[in-house]
């Protein structure tokens, strides 16, 4: 399991719909360099300002092959903390190409260093938008 937590400012005037289909069962889809489609995941848990998890897939993945994403967002205060837990990479073969191939341990600590940086730059742009 990945953790990662960060609080920022929630600024409701400035709320942009997510880039899914809402509600449980909703899909994540990406398009590919080609133009073609790609279901990146599917919602399972779908709680307005409260919970969101998905499946989560990238397209080099065998067909049954997902992990699974869990976004929890919390009042403190006047700000918000977002906590992410990506879940399932131990399923995931080490040689695979999503793997880099790193033993679980140390892929975890890479992938949780990608979430802080994700959810840091998009704390900078919280406070950007809402300056």
């Amino acid at each position: 399991m990945v953790a990662a937590e960060l609080v920022i400012r929630a600024d409701a005037a400035r709320r942009r719909p997510p880039p899914l289909e809402p509600g449980e069962d909703g899909r994540l889809v990406a398009t590919l360099a080609n133009g073609k489609e790609f279901e990146v995941g599917r919602i399972t848990v779908w709680k307005p300002g409260e919970r969101l998890s998905l499946t989560w897939r990238q397209a080099t993945f065998a067909p049954g092959q997902s992990t699974q994403l869990d976004v929890r967002f919390e009042a403190v205060g006047a700000q918000t903390r977002v906590t992410v837990e990506h879940r399932g990479w131990d399923e995931i073969p080490q040689d695979h190409v999503a793997r880099h191939g790193f033993e679980l341990m140390l892929f975890q600590r890479r992938l949780a260093e990608h979430w802080r940086v994700l959810l840091a730059s998009l704390g900078a742009k919280a406070r950007r938008d809402s300056a």
